[in-house]
């Protein structure tokens, strides 16, 4: 009997330690049956709610002795409480925002702002909003160090309705300190373009509404009539794919025993070419579109596969090669040692 109890009890601590997980998987999948092809778009989308979710995961799982010590049935009754209810709020929310008129309250304000993207500003709320509860909830089951075990998680919504706010103010490109280095993104995209045989001009859109951005042409020199050409924004030029990278490799980094100086070095090359996927991503744009294919889909989300691959993949590397680069020094060791080992016995 003593051990069903035991059982018992440690199958409750398992579900404490979940607790802040699965407070937010009933609100998307409220949101999903609402917006189902909202789960299909990387920008302007929720398909990052499913990439928050894994990172909480990592981080829970990366955390799990830390969060063994603390307990939230060690809080005060007034806190128990405040924490159940917190729970409970990014359901409420996400209930009164779609059915009793928050987000047209949100929309109504924006518009009256004049704010050209209204219409998404209450997702971007959302990302925000579900930021600050995430965080309230974390705070009040394991305190100050428990958001710094969950801090990845934690940034990430929050970045990411940051970043799409900006974007909804500041349509276009029109934003410049993300939109500085987009022009050499454009035209690195042509001279990838050019080396694959197409023809490329980059020109400067200057128009009050739609900001500076740089416009890429390209056309097949075999059929003319097989052109593209799009307006180069900061979102289409990898913002999200980089901000994917620093906030994965940020917790990998964080939870590893790497030296600092190899860490700074392993994030930096991911960066590079974290980079230059992206722009082998907006090359692949223009291909799909020359040759007639459906641009909106792979611009929305399939495109960003090509960061997300190399994002998962490269931790595994890191490790990989770490691991291959021991087990030779230590093969080295072994043979220096035999070898002294052969020349004393020599002598």
């Amino acid at each position: 009997m003593s051990g069903v109890i035991q059982k018992v009890k440690k199958n409750i601590h398992i579900l404490r330690r979940l607790l802040p997980l699965l407070s937010f998987v009933i609100p998307f999948l409220v949101l999903y049956s609402l917006y189902p092809d909202s789960f299909e778009a990387t920008w302007k989308g929720r398909t990052f709610y499913i990439f928050f979710l894994w990172l909480v995961c990592l981080e829970i799982i990366l955390s799990w002795e830390k969060l063994q010590v603390r307990k939230i049935s060690e809080m005060k009754t007034a806190r128990t409480i405040a924490f159940i209810i917190t729970l409970l709020i990014p359901t409420i929310y996400v209930i009164v925002a779609n059915f009793y008129g928050i987000n047209n309250i949100i929309k109504d304000l924006a518009k009256q702002y004049d704010i050209l993207w209204a219409g998404t500003v209450p997702l971007s709320t959302e990302y925000l909003v579900f930021a600050v509860l995430f965080a309230s909830i974390i705070l009040l089951a394991y305190g100050i160090n428990g958001l710094m075990d969950f801090s990845i998680s934690t940034l990430f919504l929050g970045i990411i309705g940051l970043i799409y706010i900006i974007d909804d103010i500041y349509p276009y490109g029109t934003f410049t300190p993300f939109q500085i280095f987009v022009p050499t993104t454009a035209k690195l995209a042509a001279n990838v373009l050019n080396l694959m045989g197409y023809q490329t001009s980059i020109s400067a859109i200057k128009d009050p509404h739609y900001g500076n951005m740089p416009y890429l042409t390209a056309l097949d020199p075999k059929d003319p009539l097989k052109f593209a050409g799009f307006g180069i924004a900061w979102p289409c030029a990898g913002v999200e794919s980089l901000l994917i990278y620093t906030i994965t490799i940020l917790l990998f980094l964080k939870k590893s025993g790497i030296p600092w100086k190899q860490k700074i070095i392993y994030f930096a090359i991911g960066a590079i070419v974290t980079y230059f996927i992206n722009i082998l991503r907006i090359v692949t744009i223009f291909v799909i579109s020359i040759n007639g294919g459906d641009v909106h889909a792979f611009h929305a989300y399939y495109g960003l596969l090509y960061s997300i691959t190399w994002i998962i993949f490269y931790p595994l590397i890191i490790i990989g090669s770490r691991t291959l680069w021991r087990k030779i020094r230590n093969r080295k060791i072994c043979m220096k040692n035999v070898s002294e080992s052969l020349e004393i016995a020599q002598k």
